[in-house]
């Protein structure tokens, strides 16, 4: 908690963090309550791997123009205009649902703009935390802000099941639109550091040509991202739009859906405090050998194993993935030039998330030609081979934490290809 206390002293990340804190909350409200809600409405996994297909499609198409933008404007100001166009659209939904229910196609229409507006959002925020703390803080401030969004995983379900199933689906909506609001107005309070030198704006087509040469110039970063991309396709999406239902039919109601999130966060949580302390020598290897907790979860679900067994699985996932996204983000600050960090960032989203429209357009009739635990048992499985394929690289396995001091931008990129140090990055080359 000292180590928590120290990054906070820092204005500009306190301001941040509060918002997003809130925010992040309204966000674990939001994915629980779209999959309440349309189960409870439509009952039918077809409609709700539409409605999340047309926010993940729309977040994947933009995220590379959003990255480029985020490395070229104030990041904080790109945050709160996202902020508010995402209140606009959840209040919208909150009303058309008091107001008689909302349609698929609302839903659609609605999550689509709220997908592109998190494109826009999330290369903005990696690139801006390490602006609001030194160098030396960087590792802490990314823990307590995966600590926040870890315990927002496990407040933001709880709540969304007691408003959608107590309450209702429209406040669950108008919550989350109110926590954007919130976050905007902090975010109007951030004056962030300059880190490294801005960089000469130049053409679309070449700003992101320089984030990709980035990104393939270090296996670490791309076989890591290739491999979450297929654990997304296979178990990601399946989980999403296929559990409430499984859990509906054999688990005694789709409220066990929120319980095992819960639980999950409370993994998540308790990784995130654990990272303050516990730094491996190979933080990027472990994080991957801890995140194989993942697919069996998917996998004893997906087998109607007694919740006596998936909820400590749950737990386990929880654990495992907060402290690889944590290592991971740390990482690429770390190791990636400032002036493309939001770049490579949109690259590390849009290709782990490339394939999650497809997951959601397929999980549906999968579901009804295999049935539904089949094709989430077929995908935990797959799902754990690619985790492990991503072990094979060298750079992935040695990868160690070290400090990096932030410089000009290099002239040219590919020095360092021919310099022979593709994971390093110096004025020099």
């Amino acid at each position: 908690m000292g180590q928590y206390t120290r990054v906070l002293r820092h204005p500009s990340f306190r301001f941040m963090f509060t918002g997003q804190a809130a925010s992040a909350i309204g966000d674990g409200v939001v994915l629980v309550a779209i999959a309440l809600y349309v189960t409870q409405t439509t009952g039918s996994a077809g409609d709700l791997g539409l409605v999340l297909c047309a926010q993940a499609l729309a977040l994947v198409t933009l995220l590379l123009i959003g990255g480029v933008w985020a490395d070229r404007l104030p990041r904080q100001r790109v945050m709160i205009a996202t902020d508010l166009i995402r209140a606009t659209l959840h209040a919208v939904l909150a009303v058309l649902i008091l107001t008689g229910g909302a349609t698929v196609w609302q839903l659609v229409v609605i999550e689509a703009g709220y997908g592109a507006a998190q494109a826009f959002f999330q290369p903005a925020y990696s690139g801006l935390v390490p602006q609001t703390v030194p160098e030396e803080q960087i590792l802490d401030a990314r823990a307590l802000t995966e600590w926040v969004a870890n315990l927002a995983s496990l407040v933001g379900p709880a709540l969304a099941t007691a408003l959608v199933l107590g309450v209702g689906a429209g406040e669950a909506f108008a919550f989350d639109s109110a926590t954007f609001v919130f976050s905007a107005v902090m975010l109007a309070r951030v004056h962030p550091r300059p880190r490294g030198v801005q960089a000469r704006s130049e053409s679309l087509a070449r700003e992101l040509r320089q984030g990709w040469r980035e990104v393939r110039s270090r296996t670490w970063v791309w076989v890591t991202i290739a491999a979450y991309s297929g654990a997304v396709l296979c178990m990601y999406a399946q989980w999403n739009a296929l559990a409430p239902g499984i859990a509906r039919d054999h688990f005694g109601g789709a409220g066990v859906f929120g319980v095992i999130e819960t639980v999950a966060g409370i993994g998540a949580v308790c990784g995130a405090i654990v990272s303050l302390r516990w730094r491996p020598s190979r933080p990027l290897a472990t994080g991957l050998l801890l995140s194989l907790a993942w697919p069996l979860q998917c996998g004893v679900f997906a087998l109607g194993a007694p919740l006596a067994l998936v909820i400590p699985c749950g737990f386990a996932t929880g654990w495992g993935f907060s402290l690889m996204m944590i290592w991971w983000e740390t990482a690429l600050a770390r190791h990636i030039p400032p002036h493309v960090l939001s770049r490579v960032s949109a690259y590390d989203w849009m290709g782990s998330l490339a394939l999650l429209p497809l997951g959601y357009v397929l999980a549906g009739p999968l579901a009804d030609a295999l049935g539904a635990q089949t094709v989430l048992g077929l995908g935990s499985l797959i799902g754990l081979l690619v985790l492990l394929l991503a072990l094979l690289p060298g750079s992935t396995r040695e990868l160690t934490e070290r400090p990096v001091t932030p410089e000009e931008p290099r002239a040219e990129p590919r020095l360092a290809h021919l310099a022979g140090h593709p994971e390093t990055w110096s004025p020099a080359g």
